[in-house]
C-alpha cells in the first residue's frame, strides 16, 4: 500500500503543486524538515509520510513554526493545541513553535542545525520573513533544499532557492537592519 500511496501522492494528490515535493523527499533523504506555516496540517502529515519512506528507520525531526492562535481571523489554520493532536506521527519528532519567523527564527535557529528541507509558505508575514532570513543560513548545509511557496490561480507553486540566495538575503536583511539602528 505504501507504492500505491506515495504513487497517488506524487501524480494525482491535489494542490497539484505539492506533488514534486512527494516525489523529491525520498530521494532527497530528508531527515530534518522545517516550514514556516503549517496550515492545516495535512500537507504537514503528506510530508511526513514521504520522508520517512528511505529514513531507515531513523525518526524525521520536523518543526513547524505557525502563528497558530495569533493568526489573523480570515487565515484559517490549526490551533496550537489541535496541531499537537492532529501531528501525531510516530515516526517523527515534532516540535511546533507559536510565532512570526522572526520572533522564532531568533530563538531557535541554533537548534535547527542541519536543515535538510526548508519550506516557507505565502503566507508568512513580509516584514516577519525579510528579518527572519538573518538566521537561516546557520540552519542550512550544502545539501539542503529551500523553497519558497507562491500562491496562483492554479494553486500554490513552489521556487527553489539556491543557498547562495538564501544568504544574499540574509546579506540584505543585515543590512536594513544595521541602517534602521543607524536611523
Amino acid at each position: 500500500m505504501s507504492l500505491l500511496r506515495h504513487l497517488y501522492l506524487s501524480y494525482f494528490s491535489k494542490p497539484a503543486g505539492e506533488r514534486f515535493l512527494y516525489r523529491g523527499l525520498p530521494k532527497w533523504s530528508c531527515r530534518r524538515i522545517v516550514e514556516l506555516g503549517v496550515g492545516d496540517g495535512g500537507r504537514v502529515r503528506r510530508l511526513l509520510e514521504q520522508a520517512s519512506r528511505n529514513a531507515g528507520g531513523e525518526k524525521i525531526r520536523y518543526t513547524g513554526i505557525d502563528l497558530f492562535e495569533s493568526r489573523p481571523a480570515d487565515r484559517p489554520g490549526l490551533t496550537l493545541k489541535h496541531a499537537h493532536q492532529r501531528l501525531q506521527f510516530p515516526e517523527a519528532r515534532i516540535q511546533l513553535a507559536p510565532g512570526d519567523p522572526w520572533m522564532v527564527l531568533s530563538r531557535l535557529a541554533n537548534t535547527l542545525l542541519d536543515t535538510d528541507l526548508l519550506l516557507v509558505h505565502a503566507d508568512q508575514d513580509a516584514e516577519s520573513m525579510r528579518r527572519a532570513w538573518f538566521y537561516m543560513p546557520r540552519m542550512l548545509h550544502g545539501q539542503s533544499r529551500v523553497f519558497v511557496e507562491r500562491s496562483t490561480d492554479k494553486g500554490p507553486v513552489y521556487d527553489g532557492l539556491s543557498l547562495e540566495q538564501v544568504r544574499a538575503f540574509a546579506e540584505q536583511a543585515q543590512r536594513l537592519e544595521r541602517a534602521g539602528r543607524a536611523a
